[in-house]
């Protein structure tokens, strides 16, 4: 379970809403240069936290209803799933320790 997922909307109610472990998501884009400073942070996480945490990726510009449907107003945004509803919110670029705070309260 440590790949990097691609999160779409096709896979969205499998991969996160009935996911039985909490999912990180990191919400980015290809051109937007903050999301290129985290993707090597969420990748850490994959790898990190294997079996515990799901983690993927979900491009914006590809799956504009997600991002709608969960008010991504600005990228990168990092949501935290457990039981299916959003746990944590992260916005913007942020220290490792910072993702890894919010991943720790919502595994606890």
């Amino acid at each position: 379970m440590s790949e990097l997922l691609t999160i779409t909307t096709e896979n969205f109610e499998d991969e996160v809403l009935n996911s039985d472990v909490p999912v990180l998501i990191d919400f980015w884009a290809i051109w937007c240069a903050p999301c290129k400073l985290i993707a090597p942070i969420v990748e850490d996480m994959a790898k990190e936290y294997a079996g515990k945490l799901k983690v993927g990726k979900c491009d914006v510009d590809s799956n504009q209803a997600i991002a709608l449907q969960y008010g991504i107003r600005s990228i990168p945004t990092v949501l935290i799933f457990k039981d299916g509803k959003v746990k944590e919110q992260i916005i913007g670029a942020v220290p490792k320790h910072h993702i890894a705070d919010k991943v720790k309260s919502v595994l606890s």
